[in-house]
């Protein structure tokens, strides 16, 4: 007499797999209890049996509504019990997430992004003095090195200061002796390629 192997795959296919195979043959056992009281019963073993596979979890809100959930999911949908929340339908879970809202603001510079743009309103504010010159130094030093972490290559410091001026509407104006970081620094020193070395054949006499 020849045993044939149970294997996994041919077993049906479990609906919360995290639960495994032995909490959703409890559930259908469950479905099959004519007693609707002894139904209930069970009911509330398995759902115990379920908040003990995760104790750490007992504390979070609404983690018992969710086991509730989880047993009319492992049950099709097809459990008349009394449950303490709303009973699920289908639909709720088979609904598709909504799409998010695309922010619909333009930025005028893609490598500075929307935060420095923020940042030079909020520059706009201050009144004029040391302070603010401090913070137009900051600003441009932040655009110089956005400029070369995007594109990899040198930005002259009348460019930084132009797209300074496009960004404020003309009312951050750098004094005329700021120099900005060297690109150099930004990017660090170039590594040269090591040459590979030449290979040279060594010239043989024969002896006579």
């Amino acid at each position: 007499m020849s045993l044939q192997a149970d294997y996994n795959t041919k077993r049906v296919k479990m609906v919360l797999p995290e639960y495994g195979r032995s909490i959703h043959k409890m559930v259908d056992h469950m479905r099959a209890i004519e007693d609707r009281d002894e139904r209930n019963h069970a009911a509330g073993t398995i759902i115990t049996i379920m908040g003990n596979m995760n104790p750490h979890l007992r504390d979070i809100p609404d983690f018992k509504h969710k086991l509730w959930d989880h047993i009319f999911i492992m049950s099709d949908f097809d459990l008349d019990i009394d449950s303490p929340y709303p009973i699920p339908v289908r639909e709720t879970f088979q609904e598709k997430p909504r799409k998010l809202p695309y922010p619909a603001q333009q930025i005028k510079f893609m490598h500075y992004g929307k935060t420095l743009e923020d940042m030079v309103k909020k520059a706009i504010e201050f009144e004029e003095g040391p302070e603010k010159e401090h913070l137009i130094e900051i600003l441009a030093n932040h655009m110089k090195k956005s400029y070369l972490t995007w594109n990899r290559d040198s930005v002259s410091d009348e460019t930084i200061f132009k797209n300074l001026k496009v960004l404020s509407g003309g009312k951050l104006v750098p004094r005329e002796d700021l120099k900005l970081v060297e690109t150099k620094d930004v990017l660090g020193p170039k590594i040269k390629k090591k040459k590979a070395p030449k290979n040279h054949k060594s010239d043989y006499r024969s002896r006579s």
